[in-house]
């Protein structure tokens, strides 16, 4: 892909991140034919970006990275009413971001997999190289 992108930018004498136009328009057949294809391996991506774009959710994911917890926990940490924390875990353990087991009367959330754990430490980076 750097390679596609790199060749995009070819004799331009911009950066890749610099802003550039068309002196008009032309698409690359074989670049298009070649994207076109690609670009469906990001489907669904918008929804789980969704997800994690809510600061309570993303607090949710942040706390379950330490420690499985279970509803009771995660409201009396976040300050927030039982339903609220059962809604944003119902959210996303449709994403499949989280995953539940049953303790007799209780029930512990813990991270999916080491996938989200991933998502969460990138991110912290990224943020953590604005500063």
């Amino acid at each position: 892909m750097d390679a596609l992108r790199e060749s995009t930018w070819a004799g331009t004498g911009e950066p890749a991140g610099a802003e550039a136009t068309c002196a008009r328009f032309e698409p690359h057949g074989d670049q298009v034919a070649v994207l076109r294809a690609r670009v469906t391996e990001v489907a669904g991506l918008a929804g789980l970006f969704q997800a994690l774009a809510d600061e309570t959710r993303t607090r949710i994911l942040y706390l379950l990275s330490l420690s499985e917890l279970c509803v009771c926990d995660l409201a009396a940490v976040l300050d927030l009413s039982l339903p609220a924390v059962s809604h944003h875990l119902r959210l996303l353990k449709a994403m499949r971001l989280v995953r539940s087991r049953r303790e007799g009367r209780n029930v512990y959330y813990s991270l999916a997999d080491d996938h989200v754990l991933r998502l969460i430490q990138v991110a912290q980076e990224h943020y953590a190289e604005e500063r």
